[in-house]
């Protein structure tokens, strides 16, 4: 009865002993691993055993339990550790992708593989020491129950609540950084060899997640068959709702290998929230998903780039030269030769020797140790980040294009964009034509280049104008612009009524500029698209201020004119006179408006744009991290649109609305001959005071003037104000009430 009472402790039942579950089902002597694991303690002492007393069968009874949880553990790790899975060599990848996908649907888990592992290592432990019994009970010259139950007494705290753990594992499906997080709270418990077991089986899944951050943060290498790692690619959490893999990955073939990289760094990988372990703090996550994407950056450069670095460093032996000595005075550590290949030189060997000994030593380790996990993660994406910094702007040149956008997108480069404007002033006093619209640009846009930009100006061929397609008329087209605009950028400042924001056909002039790589993971799409945003804005300042200035001047021109034709006939010359007279107040207005937007390009150009841009260089020249410099730079964006008051609806509905009033008293002015004419011209007089008592009204106000969004605002303002004029004005402006309509009277 003793020898099969161990055989049952080690999950053989028989006469003495049987499993009500093997009777029901009719299944044979075993179960099969891939059954499903009983809910309930299945082993029985036979019924029809008399001659055991019932303290015995009491004492039987509980401890053939142990032998039922014995069986299940087992039955577990014999499942989970199942490799017939394994590819061979000979199979074909369409069969390879079947068997992934099959493995998928049997929950197969290199994280339960490994928590089996563990399992195994507990149950060895067991079974020694029933076979420890099964000795003693020999020794013995008079066996007794006793021996069996103070042997095992201490396997009563272990294995029903590892039972109780697979149980919940199998139930649910549970795996990956979901069965960290199991473990992780079951290991807080009161019982220390309970304790000690579960902080094993931690260990042991620990093991899979150090094996997967070492493949992601040293070779960029995403090694997660199953979907488990906390970092997935962007399109696996919908392979449930794709046809196959296979699809994707024809997709991926089909694209070049840029745009490979490039959807890799921007939306190929991301945290998958459901298997982040609890302990593990979201900005460490961030920090490894980071790592690993500027490791494939640094492990896999564009083709172009291989060969434009190979052919520089061939033929400009000066120029690496001076690339080093960039390097050394920013106390980088010396890199490998320069013939050696481009990829190993990105990230030198000793680097990714150094990121894998800082993950072997924390794998090593017997307890997970987060201060410990966190430092190394932090480590290795900075070295990640320094790498990536010397790529993007040392071999990148990022400055050189900083400076290039600059110059082209913020009009740094004044006397090219004069030269445009004069060149197409005829040409934008038209419509534009919606078929050949961009052409017709591009004629004042090459003779400009002409005459204001140098051959040696190798940023510049990057830049092309571009017009956007229009609509069936310039009018709808002028009014369908900004929406557009605003629907592509999110800013709630352009939603206004169309009479507002109805802007000149030709306002919509952007320019394009060519990134190649690895600056498209510094230039991205929303970066350009702020750039272009801001250029517009700007452009049409310009264009204001320039038909400001032409317009008197070719007024004053014909005014000559007329005086040399003239000033011998009393006659004409007295009709000549009284015509300049009764426009002379429009020649106030048109100071007015001059002094307005010459103040507010000022304050743009040297308070906003060359402020930020210190700032920014200063931030260029410190750092020493890729992420960083992103940071600054959208920073530096942000600035530039929230101090010129893109982002602030009001205000700039009422820019848009004086430079539109602008343009149009200019064109209007130089046709003075109508008396309709004058009413018009009255009337834009009218308007452009309203909106340039409104605009001061809203700078001046504390919210703005006195917050730190602007913090040149008050010499703007001071400018504008210097003798009071705008404040006086304004508040006769504000103190003005209007009559009430009278409503007719019904009988």
């Amino acid at each position: 009865m003793l020898h099969e009472l161990l055989l049952a402790l080690l999950g053989y039942t028989g006469d003495l002993i049987i499993d009500q579950r093997e009777e029901q089902e009719s299944i044979g002597v075993f179960l099969s691993p891939g059954a499903p694991i009983s809910e309930e303690c299945t082993f029985k002492l036979a019924p029809d055993i008399s001659f055991i007393q019932p303290s015995e069968r009491d004492v039987i009874e509980r401890l053939i339990t142990l032998g039922f949880y014995y069986r299940e553990l087992d039955r577990f790790a014999t499942k989970s550790r199942n490799l017939s899975w394994i590819r061979t060599a000979n199979e074909s990848p369409l069969s390879r992708t079947s068997e992934v996908v099959k493995g998928k649907k049997e929950n197969q888990s290199v994280y339960r593989r490994a928590i089996a592992n563990g399992l195994v290592e507990v149950l060895s432990v067991y079974r020694s020491a029933v076979l420890q019994i099964e000795q003693k009970l020999l020794s013995d010259s008079v066996p007794i129950l006793a021996t069996v139950t103070q042997g095992l007494n201490k396997f009563f705290v272990l294995l029903p609540p590892l039972y109780e753990l697979i149980l919940e594992i199998e139930r649910d499906s549970i795996g990956g950084g979901r069965l960290l997080n199991l473990l992780h709270k079951r290991c807080h418990c009161g019982v220390p060899e309970l304790q000690a077991c579960i902080q094993r089986l931690l260990w042991h899944g620990h093991q899979v997640m150090y094996n997967q951050l070492a493949s992601w943060m040293v070779y960029g290498l995403l090694n997660d068959q199953y979907g488990e790692f906390f970092i997935s690619r962007q399109a696996d959490g919908d392979t449930e709702h794709d046809s196959s893999q296979q699809d994707m990955l024809e997709k991926f073939a089909r694209m070049s290998t840029n745009d490979v990289a490039l959807a890799d760094w921007h939306l190929g990988f991301h945290i998958s929230l459901d298997m982040l372990p609890e302990y593990v703090p979201m900005s460490v996550a961030e920090s490894i998903l980071f790592a690993g994407k500027a490791v494939r950056v640094l492990r896999n450069p564009s083709p172009a780039f291989r060969f434009q670095d190979a052919d520089y460093h061939q033929h400009n032996p000066r120029g690496s030269q001076k690339l080093q000595g960039f390097v050394e005075r920013f106390s980088f550590q010396k890199e490998p030769s320069l013939d050696t290949k481009v990829g190993e030189e990105l990230l030198p060997q000793f680097e990714a020797n150094k990121i894998e000994a800082m993950l072997q030593d924390l794998k090593e380790s017997s307890e997970f140790h987060k201060r410990s996990f966190e430092c190394a993660v932090d480590s290795v994406r900075a070295t990640a980040a320094s790498h990536l910094w010397q790529l993007v702007v040392v071999r990148a040149d990022l400055n050189g294009h900083l400076k290039a956008l600059k110059d082209y997108f913020l009009l740094a480069k004044g006397d090219f964009f004069q030269s445009f404007l004069e060149e197409s002033r005829q040409l934008m006093r038209l419509p534009p034509r919606q078929s050949t619209a961009g052409a017709d640009l591009m004629v004042p846009f090459q003779l400009a280049a002409i005459k204001t930009i140098s051959d040696e100006d190798k940023y510049f061929p990057r830049v092309s104008l571009r017009m956007p397609s229009f609509g069936i008329s310039v009018k709808s087209s002028r009014v369908d612009l900004p929406k557009a605009k605003a629907s592509s950028e999110g800013d709630s400042s352009v939603l206004s009524d169309a009479s507002e924001m109805s802007l000149d056909g030709w306002d919509g002039i952007a320019l394009e500029y060519s990134v190649d790589w690895p600056l498209q993971l510094f230039f991205t799409q929303d970066v350009l698209s702020k750039y272009r945003r801001i250029f517009q804005y700007l452009l049409r300042l310009k264009r204001t201020q320039m038909e400001l200035e032409k317009s008197w001047a070719s007024v004053m021109h014909q005014e000559h004119t007329d005086f040399a034709q003239h000033r011998n006939n009393r006659l004409n010359y007295s009709i000549s006179h009284q015509r300049r007279q009764r426009f002379r107040p429009m020649w106030r207005v048109r100071e007015h408006m001059a002094f307005l937007i010459r103040n507010l390009q000022f304050y743009i150009q040297v308070d906003v744009i060359e402020s930020q841009w210190n700032v920014l260089q200063a931030h260029v020249q410190d750092s020493r991290d890729f992420t960083e410099l992103v940071g600054f730079h959208q920073e530096y964006l942000s600035a530039l649109i929230s101090q010129s008051f893109l982002d602030i609806g009001s205000v700039s509905r009422i820019l848009d609305g004086i430079m539109k009033l602008c343009l149009q008293f200019c064109w209007n002015i130089e046709n003075r001959e109508s008396s309709a004419n004058t009413v018009e011209l009255e009337h834009i007089t009218e308007e452009f005071n309203k909106k340039s008592n409104s605009l001061y009204t809203i700078l001046r106000s504390s919210r703005l003037a006195g917050s730190q969004r602007a913090p040149f605002l008050r010499r703007f303002l001071l400018r504008l104000n210097y003798n009071s004029f705008f404040e006086a004005t304004a508040r006769d402006v504000l103190n003005i009430v209007r009559p009430r309509p009278t409503l007719p009277v019904l009988n």
